[in-house]
């Protein structure tokens, strides 16, 4: 049986280029008019600190923090390290914390100026809901979720701001890193047309000298974030014909606050030979919403799953993934729902005739809504500067040397390894002065 259409065209937004080392068809950034550094940080405060569970001490990976008031936003990264960055009129300014499965905090950010300031959250009571209120056929849960989603989701086109990276190892070491604030015309839940989105700010930084000979490039950028939004482009993920391809069973329920979440397991039929997904669906019991998606691409079929993914490579290679995990994440303001985060994880390995050692490479690729609405002073997005499923974020390393490079943009704090690749990059741009 062939892959369906759609699940190819999307995953082609991911693909990998793998091939003779060369540059990148470049993608030049909108080129902003700001104001010096030292300007913008009088004009702004940055707080840092540390999402946990109160009880455990464990540190919450992608729990949401909302500024109150505004519709400023930012997730911790897999450490549950987290940055904010709040304008000095506001006063006394407090973030809204919210985690599955935890009681929801609002915390004054003025406890968090002391350097490694935690934030715990309290794990809600497992308790099981009632049984009258779940449904036993989870297919028909589904298709409510689906039949709500103009209810549920924005039907008029909203400006986003977000901030984006992309980051490749080779084996276990960082051979390129792509940062990038990305202004995000997001279109209506109930319109077929696609999102539009541009690159306002943006560094890169690729370490050719390790990648042997050949490179490995990756399509799509911040469209193939967009492109997870399950509820925006369900037959992506999902397919044509939804329930003829995949068997849904609820599992345990939990909650946020006193607010039930339903989780729903998904996995393709076992008469499905194509790579399909299988994971998790959160749904909010009140309005039927999906709150979050977790997932993996289903590898057994190795020839398939890398016709997926790869679109070029060497003739002397085999190129077969190794691991596809997934994630997207919903917020809630004012009873609607909107793309908060998403996550992609993969690694492929390549196998090279007449070689004893393969090589492997992992990426990372995350985006993460940092503003959206009335707050976002859009540029109109001209043909010229929108992104499209080819771009390939050219080099541009820079503003890697620039420790005030972002300014007042807020961005996801990176993990250890990332910090330390940035670390580096800093340092050889000042041996180079």
């Amino acid at each position: 049986m062939k892959t369906s259409r759609k699940t190819i065209n999307v995953w082609s937004l991911l693909s990998i280029l793998i091939c003779v080392l060369g540059k990148p068809t470049p993608v030049v950034a909108f080129t902003p008019t700001l104001s010096p550094a030292t300007e913008l940080s009088d004009r702004y405060i940055e707080y840092k600190g540390i999402v946990v569970d109160r009880k455990t001490r464990t540190r919450l990976s992608f729990a949401t923090l909302m500024l109150v008031g505004t519709n400023n936003s930012t997730v911790t990264n897999v450490d549950g390290q987290f940055s904010i960055k709040v304008p000095k009129e506001k006063t006394d300014p407090k973030i809204l914390v919210s985690f599955i499965g935890f009681k929801s905090k609002i915390f004054p950010l003025e406890k968090l100026l002391q350097q490694k300031s935690y934030i715990e959250l309290e794990p809600t009571a497992s308790q099981l809901p009632e049984l009258k209120v779940i449904s036993k056929d989870a297919n028909a849960l589904i298709k409510a979720v689906m039949e709500k989603k103009t209810q549920n989701y924005f039907n008029e086109v909203t400006p986003m701001m977000a901030f984006y990276r992309e980051a490749i190892k080779k084996n276990r070491t960082y051979v390129s890193l792509s940062e990038a604030v990305v202004y995000i015309n997001k279109q209506p839940y109930n319109s077929y047309k696609y999102d539009e989105a541009m690159l306002y700010k943006s560094r890169k930084k690729t370490d050719y000298t390790k990648l042997d000979t050949i490179t490995f490039k990756l399509q799509g950028g911040p469209i193939s974030s967009l492109y997870l939004d399950m509820m925006k482009y369900p037959d992506f993920i999902f397919t044509d014909h939804m329930f003829e391809k995949y068997d849904f069973i609820f599992d345990r329920s939990t909650y946020i606050d006193d607010r039930l979440i339903f989780e729903v397991n998904f996995k393709q039929k076992p008469a499905i030979m194509e790579p399909l997904y299988y994971g998790k669906l959160y749904i909010d019991a009140q309005s039927l919403a999906i709150k979050s998606g977790v997932f993996k691409l289903n590898l057994t079929n190795k020839e398939e799953a890398s016709d997926m993914f790869v679109i070029k490579k060497p003739y002397n290679a085999k190129v077969y993934p190794v691991e596809a995990n997934y994630r997207i994440d919903y917020n809630e303001q004012n009873g609607k729902w909107y793309y908060g985060y998403s996550r992609i994880e993969f690694g492929l390995r390549v196998n090279w005739k007449r070689k004893l050692f393969n090589t492997t490479y992992y990426s990372t690729i995350e985006m993460a809504v940092t503003d959206w609405g009335k707050s976002v002073e859009l540029p109109k997005i001209t043909r010229k500067e929108r992104l499209r499923s080819t771009v390939i974020i050219s080099d541009e390393a820079a503003g890697f040397a620039d420790p005030q490079f972002w300014g007042k943009y807020n961005v996801i704090e990176p993990e250890k390894p990332i910090e330390n690749a940035i670390n580096k990059i800093q340092k050889q741009f000042e041996k180079t002065k």
